[in-house]
């Protein structure tokens, strides 16, 4: 992915478009499901209203009927999600004022936004080569005069898990289940990978959460119309949507699948992080605001916060069920595929085949990574041999070099697939020092569910 320069049209469409208005947002319980819109305006003309709709079908009753009677909250979460889903319209223009008209937001919230917006469009801005700093680049004026307030709920200890088709979380549904917690598959706009993993968890569609999240049309027209575009903090956006579907299920635990590698920066020595709403960083801040200003009842935390990529891979290279059906290819995503041209693709490829085997895991992904010469440029940004990581949720350099090191400890010389082949030549052959026992501490997983992870590793 090439940056770009559109420092100027940056320039040109915030003098256009001065001010984003955060319009307003509905959310209307009706016996089918939960529809919620939200309306954005960006100047005469150009009013946005992305939609979302969540079935009850899968709801009990007595779970639907307490969230009903519980209106302030359902429209505290419903305007949260709005916040976080207006930057997907904002960055269009990247206008210099935010107006936020549905309710009021305190000093600290809009700080919380703010810093929110800035590191989770980190990515955005440097790729069109956006000179911006924290202060300056927003000012988020509140003009609404209702205030939500946090209050209790009482919900079960049930526990959502979002799956998003890859591997990882495929390894928290199947420890979770394994610990015989109560738990319910979440997934947001249902494709092939998603759905199939959790059929191979044994779910069925009467047992799985769903959100149907859809983008207004005009935003794609702007972007055809070059607009500026680019990279969202997308799990920032899921976090929200999911303190609604605790409210709904009446489970109060969501366990997300965001491993310790997500910390590191994807350019080194700065805080622009593709990954930025997987971090711990993010993850601890979400929990201190919905604390503060939705509801305490909720438990938002990563299960493998305490993994890196590698003991994940370990895990997941003997879940066999779900070898067939996984896919963690973001450009495959529409068709169920595994592209065989991203850093995703290479990624999974290098991380799994000391576990599961080179040629087992090629067969996996239906491509021979290893040996494709067009993959070598990403192959160097995944091991630091390039000066920046790929802009895509791959693991840590030293991960990535450990496991290729592991597989140059099984290969002879003369089976080394072509990229492992160049870059012995270049790194050569160390013994990798990995403790898979061993458990990242800065993490949020409740006591009981961590032993869960201590006797997967062994």
């Amino acid at each position: 992915m090439q940056k770009s320069d559109h420092s100027e049209l940056f320039l040109r469409l915030r003098e256009e478009f001065p001010v984003f208005e955060y319009q307003h947002f509905s959310v209307e319980v009706t016996p089918e499901g939960v529809y919620m819109e939200f309306v954005f305006n960006l100047g005469p003309g150009y009013t946005f209203r992305p939609t979302a709709f969540i079935p009850v079908r899968n709801l009990q009753p007595e779970s639907l009927d307490y969230a009903i009677n519980q209106p302030g909250l359902l429209n505290n979460i419903a305007f949260n999600i709005g916040m976080i889903e207006l930057i997907s319209y904002w960055k269009a223009s990247c206008a210099p004022v935010i107006r936020v008209k549905p309710a009021f937001l305190t000093s600290e919230q809009v700080q919380w936004w703010k810093k929110l917006y800035y590191n989770g469009m980190g990515e955005f801005f440097y790729m069109n080569s956006l000179s911006v700093d924290a202060v300056s680049f927003v000012e988020i004026i509140p003009e609404g005069t209702d205030q939500f307030r946090s209050f209790p709920v009482n919900l079960s200890e049930g526990i959502l898990v979002p799956l998003g088709g890859g591997k990882d979380s495929v390894v928290t549904l199947e420890l979770l289940k394994q610990g015989n917690r109560n738990i319910m598959p979440l997934i947001m706009n249902p494709r092939g990978a998603t759905v199939h993993s959790a059929t191979a968890g044994g779910f069925t569609n009467d047992n799985i959460f769903t959100i149907q999240r859809n983008i207004d049309p005009l935003l794609l027209k702007l972007n055809e119309q070059g607009f500026l575009n680019g990279h969202t903090p997308f799990s920032a956006m899921l976090a929200f949507y999911t303190l609604m579907a605790a409210l709904l299920s009446g489970y109060r635990h969501i366990a997300l699948s965001n491993e310790s590698s997500a910390n590191e920066a994807t350019v080194p020595g700065t805080k622009i992080n593709h990954q930025y709403s997987k971090s711990f960083e993010f993850e601890s801040a979400f929990r201190d605001y919905c604390s503060n200003y939705i509801s305490p009842g909720f438990n938002y935390f990563s299960f493998l916060r305490p993994l890196g990529e590698l003991q994940i891979a370990k895990i997941f290279s003997g879940l066999k069920q779900y070898h067939k059906v996984f896919r963690s290819c973001n450009a495959g995503s529409k068709t169920d595929s595994w592209c065989g041209k991203c850093p995703k693709c290479l990624f999974t490829s290098i991380i799994l085949s000391p576990f599961a085997g080179i040629r087992k895991t090629a067969r996996m992904l239906g491509h021979d990574m290893l040996n494709d010469p067009e993959m070598q440029d990403t192959f160097d940004e995944l091991c630091g041999i390039a000066e920046n990581k790929p802009f895509e949720c791959v693991g840590t350099i030293d991960e990535v070099n450990n496991a290729l090191q592991m597989m140059l400890q099984q290969h002879r010389p003369e089976e080394l697939p072509l990229l492992l082949e160049r870059y012995e030549g270049i790194r050569g052959r160390f013994n990798p020092e990995v403790n898979f026992s061993a458990l990242n501490s800065e993490h949020c997983v409740p006591p009981k569910l961590l032993n869960l992870l201590k006797e997967a590793l062994q």
